[in-house]
């Protein structure tokens, strides 16, 4: 099967049952995922898969409903639906009754619900105002019943009440006795870890610490799992995300009131370096688990300049907003002449520089050749003096400095430190470099580095100065005759 690669618009934010939803209309296998999350053996919940307006736009919406929110009696009906869609959850619900297989499926004008377990008795309530139930502080409150189905199991389950108290380790090996792929567990588990770092920070306790509110819910567990099942069944290898689309205010949880963005998903996106787009909207739009997907399984913040979509699936949030509340998520593929063209260029590397300067007329030669080496020595990938003239046609130098931004508080210590400028301007540049690599050559007055460089279908070769220098001072030769002889030996020799 075709890699694939995935693009998640998360113009409204990111959850968990948001991102299962729409990988389920992307074409993930409903029975590989209902089996998959049955092999976890993990009790207290039911699943109901369906089909949603949001803003009259069709999405799937995975809901995961916990055995408390169940109500036998009452058939809570989206109002997204028109009146005669009634009719179609009541035969939905008379078909969720019966028993007698573990997976039930309905399909009626399009609204496919399907259940595991048997003897489901669900419907669907949409109570909480969240995006998911993956994320307890959503909706202020836990769920504190524990798994209390009066029917028997012909498979044995672990019963895990929603009180039980649940750290990393106790969901790893839930995930590892399951029976999903090796690649589904792996980014399960990544996920979890990333939530649990997150959640350790926010609450000043250790991982093994942070336990079920924070990383331990069964929907938790449930949205989770059903991601890394579903990414693993579309054989999805790439996946970009350019920003994440974040609300204000404020939200109740169990925690107390706390600002939106939620203190876990700051922690992540800063570990991560996941793009936040602070939008209007009053409400919490990323939810840790969303973040958490999102930092899992991200390989990519970029689109390629050109590209077709394959497919489109939607999945549908829970709250309601002036903007369709839904997340899109895209199967693309990379127009093949950009493609056939970045192959071709693929030996050269895009990077991010900043350049620093600073106008310096009052000091000496000497000054400046000191400050020239202690940057070179300590980070700066280039350093250069340009004769200027400042106001009153003072003579002057502008000092440039290129280094990485992991070194820019070093190298303004030394040009503060070490010349008489009293500011620095600074800016992020962006550019372009052959990749590089050195080659030692043999040449009769010994042997000398050269740096080899290509180019589409050009190869360059630079002798290195120090090495070049070395042969000039041992065979008492100039620098040029002896540059162009390593080089000629070089560009014989080097394939």
């Amino acid at each position: 099967m075709d890699k694939k690669t995935l693009y998640l618009e998360c113009y409204s934010g990111i959850s968990g049952d948001m991102t299962v939803a729409a990988l389920i209309d992307l074409g993930a296998d409903v029975d590989v995922l209902l089996n998959g999350l049955s092999s976890l053996n993990v009790d207290g919940y039911k699943i109901e898969i369906s089909r949603k307006l949001k803003n009259s736009i069709d999405a799937c919406d995975f809901h995961v409903i916990l055995d408390d929110d169940i109500a036998v009696d009452d058939v809570n009906v989206d109002p997204d639906y028109s009146p005669d869609k009634k009719d179609e959850h009541k035969h939905v619900r008379r078909y969720l009754h019966n028993r007698g297989t573990s997976l039930v499926q309905v399909k009626k004008n399009e609204v496919n619900h399907y259940h595991s377990h048997d003897g489901v008795h669900s419907h669907s309530h949409d109570h909480n105002d969240g995006h998911t139930h993956s994320d307890h502080h959503e909706d202020g409150h836990s769920h504190s019943h524990s798994y209390n189905d009066e029917h028997s199991h012909d498979h044995a389950h672990i019963h895990y009440g929603h009180h039980d108290h649940r750290n990393l380790t106790d969901i790893n090996t839930i995930i590892e006795n399951s029976q999903i792929s090796g690649r589904a567990k792996d980014i399960a588990k990544k996920i979890f870890y990333i939530v649990a770092v997150a959640e350790s920070k926010a609450h000043g306790k250790s991982i093994d610490e942070i336990h079920f509110h924070e990383v331990g819910a069964v929907d938790s567990i449930v949205d989770i799992v059903a991601v890394a099942i579903c990414i693993d069944n579309l054989n999805i290898e790439d996946v970009i995300v350019t920003e994440l689309y974040e609300g204000t205010g404020h939200i109740k949880c169990q925690h107390g009131v706390l600002p939106v963005p939620v203190p876990a998903v700051i922690n992540i996106s800063t570990a991560h370096q996941l793009p936040l787009h602070i939008t209007s909207v009053k409400g919490e739009l990323v939810t840790p688990t969303g973040a958490a997907i999102v930092a899992a399984i991200r390989t990519k913040d970029t689109l390629p300049k050109e590209f077709k979509v394959l497919k489109v699936g939607l999945g549908a949030g829970k709250r309601n907003y002036e903007q369709a509340s839904f997340l899109r998520a895209m199967l693309i593929e990379e127009n093949k002449q950009t493609k056939d063209n970045a192959t071709i260029n693929s030996n050269t590397t895009p990077d991010k520089v900043w350049v620093l300067e600073a106008n310096i007329d009052d000091c000496s030669g000497e000054t400046l050749s000191l400050a020239m080496d202690l940057l070179l020595k300590n980070g700066a990938k280039d350093v250069y003096y340009t004769p200027i003239f400042m106001k009153k046609n003072r003579p002057a130098y502008l000092l440039g400095v290129i280094c990485k931004e992991d070194d820019i508080e070093l190298v303004e210590e030394i040009i503060f430190t070490h010349t008489t400028t009293i500011g620095i301007r600074k800016h992020e540049a962006e550019r372009t470099t052959l990749n590089r690599t050195f080659k030692t050559v043999s040449t009769p007055y010994g042997n000398a580095t050269v740096k080899v460089c290509t180019y589409k279908d050009k190869t360059f070769y630079y002798p290195e100065y120090e090495s070049v220098k070395t042969l000039c001072m041992d065979a008492d030769m100039d620098y040029k005759t002896l540059y162009s002889l390593v080089q000629t030996i070089a560009s014989n020799e080097i394939k």
